[in-house]
């Protein structure tokens, strides 16, 4: 396809039809439950300082246990059915344990932590939930069906029929995937193949269900059946790769269910050994409680979540949202970048890169460029806006205009300063045999990827115009700093044309160029490196780059101007779209990972110490508690080092060779 564009009218992108609803937090029961259990506890909890009644505290204490602990309990207890000793379970029997011993309050803190825990984690998976179906919004409901002998009926886009016929009106979006057979317009596809730029239409085009139409109305066959249309694919591979994608777990999760399984096999032996050998129930009850505090996997569990906690918070306040613990952990394991290009690489606004006038046509490139954008300026299309603002830009005075007039496929046309003034498509501007110089001035342009824009005075060819999605500042920096940390170069993966996609990556230092890709074929590039043995992170930010958000090990959106559907798939957004703080996340992924080794380090150190103390001699348990809450605590402060600026200072730096992942040299793709 040409990279010359021609337009009419401002295009403008979003859904139509009603807002798309979102689920209501406190409509899911995990955030109901969790809610009350915190509620209670916040009630209880200086109510027990103040040394206030103990009925009061501890019934305050005893709900909280209720109204957090019965779910996760309960999912525990179906899953011990499935003969799976859950964390969850492990974790609500310790708190009862906790309160069995008298530290009511501890249990209580726990029930707490792990239910406001399920909740957050519900809260995510609905919301994804609505962004997967609030895409379907982006198809019509309905199309304007013509039968036969031209009449029109409006019929429920579901139940059009390959080989019919429907009418596109302007400012209508498609009803089906289907070819125009007359009418000439232009239709802005970013939805599903993320070019920054409308797209000129006209007999034999294909266009996309979902995509918003111009101002000139088209007769589409539709050709593909609306469960069929890409959008739909769209959804159902969104779909698909959440609901079949591994499930992820914190590297310390993998230990506990090891751990738990041993920890309560041993407190059973504490307790009943002795009994065995005629001990006395209170004393065996009691030792093997204290075991039970000081074998508990409190500390191992803080040995992860604060480094992890503590690096959410500190990405983002420099503009990064991290969804999860999870996530972060998985962002230092990433070992192969597939970059998008518009809104990621690029700003995602045209821009005039080139004023080009023609020889002897006896204007300057300041006078092509403001009688441009005189004629331009009463139009909000995208690209009237790139020439009126390169005209700002250079201090123009833009003089006023007459007569303004948009053609469909096109261009403007309108009166500046007693002359005629046209800017639009080169095809449609020229007539046989005019304009040869325009002509190489237009080729040389689409050449290095721009679109070209040709402005005629009194039609005759003036000048050409190029214009292109701007590289952000950052961005050389950042995919090279991508390229050193995982030791192999990025990819770009893009719907626009080569030639833009060519252009953009020479100037971001990207050698390995896919380009013309619909969602789907994003996804397979996505697997073609996970079968090649690499971690994928995938950067993107439209309803096109959802599905390979949502299939590759991680992703990352940009959030300005990112979908909903992309920054709901997404792992983590770019709030600020600071392309530069991808590489510094991923390496402050990998200092908390440190950090966890270094924690767990202190947490065996502290359980093996006590329990041995425990097993061989008489550990009291008011000091078994000091020792293990100690230990808590230690762990906990050593993991709240990445909450200081330093951490994201040290993180921005180039990685040392230790933060590198093993890595072959190459994709080998």
């Amino acid at each position: 396809m040409s990279s010359t564009l021609v337009r009419s009218a401002p295009i403008t992108s979003g859904a139509a039809g009603a807002p798309r609803r979102r689920t209501r937090i406190l409509a899911l029961p995990e955030a109901r439950w969790a809610a009350t259990a915190m509620l209670l506890f916040a009630v209880g909890l200086p109510v027990h300082l103040l040394g206030g009644p103990a009925w009061v505290w501890g019934t305050l204490f005893a709900a909280t246990y209720v109204t957090g602990g019965w779910e996760p309990g309960w999912a525990g207890l179906k899953a011990l059915k499935g003969k799976t000793l859950d964390v969850d379970l492990l974790m609500v029997v310790a708190a009862l344990g906790a309160a069995a011993i008298g530290q009511i309050l501890d249990g209580a803190l726990l029930i707490v932590i792990f239910a406001t825990s399920g909740a957050l984690e519900a809260v995510a998976t609905a919301r994804t939930a609505d962004s997967v179906r609030g895409l379907l919004d982006l198809a019509p409901a309905s199309a304007t069906r013509l039968a036969g002998d031209g009449s029109e009926e409006t019929v429920p886009t579901d139940q059009l029929a390959v080989g019919e016929v429907i009418l596109v009106r302007p400012g209508e979006r498609v009803g089906a995937d289907g070819r125009v057979l007359d009418g000439d317009s232009e239709v802005d596809q970013a939805t599903i193949t993320g070019e920054p730029l409308p797209v000129a239409k006209q007999a034999g085009d294909e266009v996309f269900a979902g995509t918003l139409n111009g101002t000139g109305a088209l007769r589409v066959k539709v050709e593909r059946d609306p469960s069929e249309s890409v959008i739909a694919r769209i959804v159902a591979m969104v779909e698909e790769a959440s609901e079949t994608k591994a499930p992820t777990q914190l590297f310390i999760e993998k230990v506990e269910q090891r751990y738990s399984l041993g920890m309560v096999a041993a407190t059973l032996a504490v307790f009943a050994v002795p009994l065995a050998f005629g001990a006395e129930l209170t004393g065996s009850l009691l030792r093997a409680m204290t075991f039970m505090i000081v074998a508990s996997p409190c500390a191992v569990v803080l040995a992860t979540m604060p480094p992890l906690l503590s690096a959410i918070a500190n990405a983002g306040r420099h503009g990064v949202l991290v969804k999860s613990a999870v996530v972060m952990e998985r962002l230092g394991q990433v070992d192969a970048v597939a970059l998008d290009k518009t809104g990621t690489l690029t700003e995602g606004t045209p821009r005039v890169t080139d004023v080009r006038p023609l020889t002897g046509s006896g204007v300057s490139e300041d006078e092509l460029l403001r009688l441009a954008a005189a004629a331009e300026r009463p139009s909000e299309h995208p690209l009237a806006r790139a020439v009126v603002d390169a005209a700002r830009d250079r201090g123009l005075q833009i003089p006023p205009a007459v007569g303004f007039a948009s053609a469909p496929g096109t261009g403007v046309t309108a009166t500046v300063e007693s002359q005629k003034v046209a800017v639009g498509s080169l095809a449609r501007l020229l007539g046989a045999g005019d304009g040869h110089l325009a002509d190489v001035a237009a080729a040389g342009l689409e050449d290095d990827g721009r679109t070209a824009v040709l402005v005629t005075l009194d039609g005759t060819p003036a000048g050409v115009l190029g214009i292109a999605d701007r590289l952000r500042p950052e961005a050389a920096a950042a995919t090279a700093a991508l390229g050193r940390l995982t030791g192999i170069a990025p990819v770009l993966v893009t719907g626009d044309n080569s030639r833009a996609a060519a252009r953009l990556a020479a100037e971001a230092g990207i050698t390995d160029v896919r380009a013309g890709l619909l969602p789907q074929e994003k996804v397979a590039v996505v697997k073609e490196l996970e079968r090649a043995g690499h971690r994928v992170l995938v950067v993107g930010d439209g309803v096109n780059d959802a599905p390979a958000l949502a299939a590759a090990h991680t992703g990352i959106a940009m959030g300005r101007a990112g979908s909903d559907l992309a920054l709901e798939t997404a792992d983590a957004v770019v709030v600020r779209d600071e392309l530069a703080t991808v590489p510094a996340v991923i390496r402050l992924s990998r200092q908390a990972r440190r950090l966890v080794l270094q924690n767990l380090a202190i947490a065996a150190v502290f359980i093996t110490g006590l329990v041995a103390w425990d097993l061989v001699g008489t550990l009291p348990l008011p000091l078994g508690v000091a020792g293990h809450e100690g230990s808590t605590v230690i762990v906990g402060l050593n993991g709240l080092r990445l909450l200081a600026d330093s951490a994201w200072r040290r993180a921005s730096t180039e990685p040392r060779p230790v933060d590198r992942p093993d890595a072959s040299p190459s994709l080998g793709v």
